[in-house]
């Protein structure tokens, strides 16, 4: 299951692992104009665990989900 809000500033989608036993913690995604961050909570630390990704990145790793193993490179076009 996975949920969608629209803030002021960024579009949360908040990921819940509904799957078998051990489940894990909710991911959050927060997609800002400028980069994307991953936020999960850890129950091992008591902590927030955060990345960001630039956009570039995340449109890297949104490709690489359904590639076979490989070393790729995208191209970036000017302006």
């Amino acid at each position: 299951m996975f949920t969608i809000e629209h803030d002021f500033d960024a579009t949360v989608v908040t990921l819940v692992d509904e799957g078998q036993t051990p489940l894990q913690e909710d991911v959050i995604v927060n997609n800002f104009a400028e980069c994307i961050t991953v936020e999960q909570y850890d129950p091992r630390t008591d902590r927030l665990q955060k990345i960001t990704l630039s956009i570039t990145q995340m449109r890297d790793l949104a490709a690489a989900i359904s590639l076979p193993e490989g070393a790729y490179s995208r191209v970036h076009h000017q302006k």
